[in-house]
């Protein structure tokens, strides 16, 4: 069994630009459904062309067994600190075990990710 995220696109193309940078590849893609994958990553998005980024609430997890090594690729992508989009500067721990980078995308979704 596998579930994927389900978040909202503006804009395919921009989407898909977006994503693709951070190392994502068309898996299917049609006027109402856009799927991209990254190895086991899969990230499915719907059209929705009124939403306004900053009331986002849209989310999905990334977990990862190198959380440092995916900051460094996604900091290499001179993503802002601030604004939308955005990616966190440094990982922070939320409990003993676990740390996080949030990754904001262009349409204000909030992309968590998770590693030791």
């Amino acid at each position: 069994m596998i579930v994927t995220a389900n978040l909202p696109s503006r804009d395919f193309d921009a989407t898909e630009a977006f994503y693709g940078r951070l190392g994502f590849k068309r898996r299917w893609r049609d006027d109402g459904w856009m799927i991209l994958d990254r190895d086991e990553a899969i990230v499915e998005f719907f059209p929705h062309p009124d939403l306004d980024p900053a009331q986002s609430w849209f989310s999905a997890c990334i977990r990862t067994d190198d959380l440092d090594g995916l900051h460094a690729e996604l900091k290499r992508l001179g993503l802002p600190t601030s604004g939308i989009p955005r990616l966190d500067a440094e990982p922070y721990r939320i409990t003993d075990d676990l740390r996080m980078v949030a990754l904001i995308d262009l349409d204000g979704s909030l992309i968590r990710c998770l590693g030791a």
